[in-house]
C-alpha cells in the first residue's frame, strides 16, 4: 500500500488529490495549517513559514507533493522586495524544507516521487505575475536539478497549471464575467479545475509514469502553447 504525503491538502488541489488516492485505499498524510474536510490516514496541523520543526514520520513515504503557493498580482512598480520575498519564501523554500526533511523517508520506498507546482506565467509571459513568476521559475528550475541529483532513485517532476478554479484563484473569477473572459483566454474554452491538477499529480506519483522525471508538465487548457 502507498503512502503519500501532500503539503497543504485542506482545501483545492491538495484535497482533491488527497480524496483520489483515499478511494484507492491508499495511505494519505496530510500536513495542513488547516484542519482538512478528509479522513486522513494521518493529519498533522503545522504552518510550514511559523514553526521550525516538521512532524516526524517514521514510516516511508512513496511520494511527496508541495501544494502551498500564491497568486500575488500586482503592477511591477507596486510590487516591494517584501512581496518577492514572502512568495519565494512560500513557494520555494518552505518546499525545500519539506523535501530535505522528508527525503529520508522517500528512500526507503520502490518507486518514491515528488510533485512540485509551477504556473503557466512562467513559461509565457505576462502582466503583473512577475513575483509569482521568479519563485514558480526556481521551483521549475529545483525540479530539473533535483531530478538530475535524485536520479536513479527518486523521480521529481513539476505540473505548470493556468488558472484553475481553487480558493487561491477565486477573486479573480467570482462573477460571471470574469470566469467567462478567463474561460475564453485557453483554447479549449475553460479554466481548470483542482480535480484536473489532481489527476495529472496521481499519474506522476504512480507507477504509469515511472520513466519521467525532471519534466515541467503543462496542464493548462493550450494556453502555453496554441493561440
Amino acid at each position: 500500500m502507498k503512502t503519500t504525503l501532500i503539503i497543504g491538502a485542506s482545501s483545492g488541489i491538495g484535497k482533491a488529490l488527497a480524496e483520489n488516492l483515499i478511494r484507492k485505499k491508499e495511505t494519505v498524510i496530510s500536513i495542513s495549517r488547516n484542519v482538512p474536510d478528509a479522513p486522513f490516514s494521518h493529519f498533522y496541523k503545522h504552518d510550514i513559514l511559523s514553526e521550525d520543526d516538521l512532524p516526524l514520520i517514521t514510516n516511508r513515504i512513496d511520494g511527496i507533493v508541495y501544494c502551498p503557493g500564491s497568486i500575488n498580482l500586482k503592477p511591477f512598480r507596486a510590487l516591494k522586495r517584501q512581496d518577492y520575498l514572502a512568495d519565494f519564501e512560500l513557494n520555494v523554500l518552505a518546499a525545500i524544507k519539506c523535501i530535505q526533511f522528508y527525503s529520508e523517508n522517500l528512500l526507503r520506498s520502490k518507486n518514491p516521487s515528488i510533485v512540485l507546482y509551477s504556473t503557466v506565467a512562467v513559461n509565457t509571459g505576462m502582466s503583473f505575475h512577475s513575483s509569482v513568476a521568479v519563485s514558480k521559475g526556481a521551483i521549475e528550475g529545483l525540479t530539473k536539478a533535483l531530478a538530475a541529483e535524485f536520479a536513479p532513485k527518486i523521480r521529481v517532476n513539476c505540473i505548470a497549471p493556468s488558472l484553475t478554479n481553487t480558493l487561491l484563484s477565486e477573486r479573480l473569477i467570482n462573477t460571471p464575467e470574469k470566469l467567462e473572459a478567463s474561460a475564453n483566454r485557453h483554447p479549449l474554452k475553460r479554466i481548470g479545475s483542482d480535480m484536473d491538477i489532481a489527476n495529472a499529480t496521481e499519474f506522476l506519483l504512480s507507477e504509469n509514469s515511472s520513466w519521467i522525471t525532471g519534466q515541467i508538465m503543462h496542464v493548462d487548457g493550450g494556453m502555453s502553447t496554441l493561440k
